[in-house]
């Protein structure tokens, strides 16, 4: 296709068949009316690819698309069946094209007329092995005898395709695309499998690959607090990784204001391998958090401890497969075969090829439970690839059970369902087999997901795609009789959203997540309406997601992970809930170190203020946050004020250490109109502080955190007050009993008060020096001015043993001893610093420096 307006209108300009796609396209450098372009037949169902057949060719257009020239046939290039065609004008050389034909006898050709004649130059299979997946090369700008070719690796050829001696060796294998700067060929932009990488010394090293682009084919999560998310990346680790941060270094999401505000997250970048490959589920052991269960193609199956990085093979039969069609092989693996344990018995786990397969000994043996469960069709599992290339390689292992669901209420029942459409559950541990297909879902659609519902033990919900089969519609169906009857359920999905996966939420019956091709889907009502939940996000493939006690967690393809935070609001959701002036959700209790309280609250329409109040067990109030119109003016002038003089600084009109008011802030919840989060940092009031004060290595402006207990939160806004409780409990991990973590918090508290009567001396003092200025502008009494300067040197030697007065800068502490309120605000860090009780020195030098304090006050 072409077009004229920049994409705003399209004409077909090159066209064979129904059965036949464009494959590549080039345009001449020195020429932009003449244009190569490679058309390919190929053709893929769920169980067969072909490639190549009359409708691949190569042509050229001299008239900028008008009007094209076929070139296939042109003497020297293949003359039996063509496949996949890529090509590349040399810009040095507008007469040197280059091919690499997908043929029996193919291979790079290349011509020095514009393609009216070629030269076959190589037939390596290195450059045409596995031809649909690759075919791609591309010559460099400046030197027309070097062109290089994408495949596993990437080759290089000095002598214009003779050869190719070169390897470039990029940071990742199976190469699809390259881009050469027109200007230094040294700048380069490789895309692979792994992601993107650029080059600016020709190859010789790359740029890491450190973008969020990994396509997971299935999502994970774990028993460990903070949760980890885990999935297996195309071509590439399986990986997991902390879903958020140690709350004491970063806040895990956004502090949000309305509902376009409440935002997916990326988890953090810390990650680690858990076995098994590129395309497998991983099964996180229920009880010991250390062990994982991964898969791949191949039909592989390890067990991973994460605590002593010892794996092993445990699948079902080690009998390695590749080229081989499904129908020779005793069990058919498909690429990504299920793994699952069961929801009440974590000695048990399943996986499956056409059989259902039950191991209780951690993959040592494992048992048969069940018959075929697939359709089987003979036309299904022949030989894949062709007429030129075979491809034998997992993905078109075909007729194999799919998904694998036990029950969450009985032992005994397990539902399947396979990739060629078929559906069946037990109810008696495997012993007999009930098929349950939907009557109205299409031979041949692959079951991706069963759900057994958490809630009602009759429920289940089945998802299935026929994108390979030309029909990108969503198919979705719900049973409440344990299969005997079924419900289509896809109102307000997308017409082309094909659904890869369902999921009953475990805490809310009947509130569904879906996930697409076209993003996230939420239904309220058991699947009779769906609505889009994408927010933030972009278009993306949504192969699967999980439910967890707080969040919703999705893999996509080609987007990585993402997180959607604490969904209570999802829960909580009724017709009534934002119909009152303000309505403040129930809210998720808090863990230390992991899990920040957050206060969700929807508020019927923009406001004046907004209060939130954390009170304790005895209903004190531990911390108030509160903003409103006003408030949020002053800021911004706060902020346009810091901006106008930190311009000045930089433009050299101000001094740069001037000392200028910077005091800590406060959160301050939002006040707009709809959905609102404000997240609590699960600490007391801080220390009174004052303009200018630099302290080194402590916060005093952060007061202790909570410990352990039984808390509530008040909102009030709208002429509305209302009140939650949640709990803040202890961190899991930690050996700090509660009692311990109590102590902490009294002798916290014990050092921030002092902190704050240092502080509050050091204000009186300065306020007193400035009356006491004020008075002696205002009179010329010598017996006044006697008495101030007895009084002053007193009040300065009191105030420089508080704190040191000639701070400046962040680093002037390193020059100027630091004072007794940085002591004491030091001790407290140093008292907070992890979830213990404080040790015996904490006490000693806390009475040490409170002595101090009493005398100088």
């Amino acid at each position: 296709f072409r077009s004229k307006d920049g994409g705003v209108t399209w004409t077909r300009v090159l066209f064979r068949n129904d059965s036949t796609g464009a494959a590549d396209l080039v345009i001449d450098r020195t020429n932009p009316m003449v244009l190569y372009a490679t058309l390919w037949q190929v053709y893929r169902t769920p169980w067969k690819l072909w490639s190549g057949g009359p409708g691949s060719g190569l042509f050229k257009s001299t008239d900028g698309g008008d009007t094209w020239t076929e070139l296939t046939r042109n003497p020297g290039l293949p003359q039996g069946v063509i496949g996949k065609i890529g090509v590349s004008a040399s810009p040095a050389d507008p007469n040197r094209v280059y091919a690499i034909v997908e043929a029996e006898d193919g291979g790079v050709f290349r011509s020095d007329d514009g393609g009216a004649t070629w030269r076959f130059m190589n037939g390596e299979r290195k450059l045409r092995q596995r031809a649909f997946y690759y075919t791609r090369l591309v010559a460099d700008p400046k030197n027309a005898d070097r062109v290089y070719v994408l495949n596993t690796s990437m080759y290089r050829s000095d002598d214009g395709g003779r050869t190719f001696p070169t390897v470039v060796a990029d940071p990742h294998g199976d190469n699809h695309d390259l881009w050469i700067d027109p200007a230094n060929p040294d700048r380069m932009a490789n895309a692979n499998d792994g992601g993107g990488n650029v080059s600016v010394n020709g190859g010789k090293s790359w740029t890491d690959q450190f973008f969020p682009t990994a396509q997971a084919y299935r999502v994970e999560v774990t028993k460990d607090v903070p949760y980890h998310v885990c999935g297996a990346q195309q071509d590439n680790t399986t990986f997991c990784l902390p879903s958020s941060g140690w709350e004491h270094l970063h806040v895990p999401f956004p502090r949000g204001g309305a509902t376009d505000n409440w935002p997916w997250y990326r988890p953090g970048d810390y990650y680690y391998d858990v076995g098994g490959g590129e395309s497998g589920y991983i099964a996180p052991d229920p009880v010991n958090p250390d062990i994982f269960y991964a898969g791949s193609q191949g039909a592989l199956l390890t067990r991973y401890n994460r605590r002593t990085g010892e794996i092993r093979d445990v699948q079902v039969s080690p009998r390695f497969f590749s080229g081989e069609p499904a129908s020779a092989l005793p069990e058919r693996w498909q690429w990504t075969f299920p793994i699952v344990f069961s929801p009440l018995n974590p000695k048990v786990i399943y996986t499956s090829s056409q059989h259902l397969w039950k191991t209780t000994n951690q993959g040592q043996s494992w048992a048969r439970i069940s018959p075929d469960l697939t359709r089987n069709d003979p036309a299904t599992t022949g030989p894949t690839g062709g007429p030129i290339t075979k491809d034998m390689n997992g993905p078109e292992i075909y007729a194999t059970i799919f998904t694998v669901a036990p029950s969450k209420f009985d032992s005994m029942t397990i539902w399947t369902g396979s990739d060629d459409g078929v559906a069946h559950i037990t109810r008696n541990g495997g012993k007999t087999w009930t098929k349950i297909t939907p009557p109205d879902l299409p031979p041949f659609s692959r079951i991706s997901l069963i759900d057994a519902s958490p809630h009602r033990p009759g429920t289940a919900y089945l998802s299935a795609k026929r994108y390979q089969l030309d029909d990108r519609a969503p198919y979705v169906w719900r049973t409440d009789d344990f299969g005997r009857t079924w419900t289509k359920i896809v109102t307000g999905i997308r017409a082309d959203a094909y659904v890869h996966a369902v999921r009953e939420d475990p805490k809310r019956a009947g509130l569904l997540y879906a996930g697409t091709e076209h993003g996230p889907y939420v239904s309220f009502d058991n699947g009779a309406q769906w609505r889009y939940l994408g927010l933030n996000l972009p278009d993306v493939q949504v192969p699967d997601l999980q439910v967890t006690e707080r969040d919703l967690v999705i893999a996509t393809h080609g987007r990585s992970m993402w997180v959607l935070p604490d969904i209570e609001p999802l829960r909580q959701a009724t017709a009534e809930t934002a119909r009152g002036p303000a309505q403040l959700l129930k809210p998720r209790d808090g863990i230390r170190n992991a899990y920040r309280p957050t206060f969700q609250y929807f508020l019927a329409q923009d406001t004046d203020s907004v209060l939130i109040e954390v009170l304790d067990g005895t209903g004190n109030v531990v911390q108030a946050f509160v903003n409103s119109k006003t408030q949020e003016s002053a800021r911004e002038a706060e902020k346009k004020a810091q901006a106008s003089r930190d311009s000045l600084i930089r433009a050299g009109q101000a001094e740069a250490d001037t000392c200028v008011a910077r005091r800590y802030v406060p959160p301050a919840p939002p006040i707009t109109a709809g959905l609102n989060r404000f997240v609590w940092d699960g600490r007391y009031p801080g220390s009174t502080t004052f303009d200018c004060m630099i302290i080194w290595s402590a916060s005093p402006e952060l007061g202790p955190l909570a410990p352990p207990g039984t808390y509530r939160v008040r909102l009030s806004a709208n002429g509305v007050s209302q009140t939650q409780a949640f709990q803040w409990r202890r961190d899991p991990r930690m050996t700090a009993t509660e009692a311990d973590l109590q102590r902490q918090w009294q002798l916290g508290m014990q050092i921030r008060d002092r902190v704050t009567e240092a502080n509050e001396a050091v204000i009186r003092i300065r306020e007193v020096r400035a009356g006491i200025t004020d008075r002696l502008s205002k009179a010329s009494d010598p017996g006044l001015t006697a008495a101030v300067e007895r009084l002053l040197p007193t009040l300065q030697e009191i105030e420089e043993a508080l704190y040191q007065t000639r701070n400046r800068s962040g680093q002037d502490p390193l020059n100027f001893p630091i004072r007794l309120n940085n002591r004491l605000a030091a001790l407290g860090r140093s008292v907070a610093t992890g979830d213990a009780r404080p040790t015996a020195g904490a006490y000693t030098v806390y009475d040490e420096l409170s002595r101090e304090l009493t005398g100088h006050l």
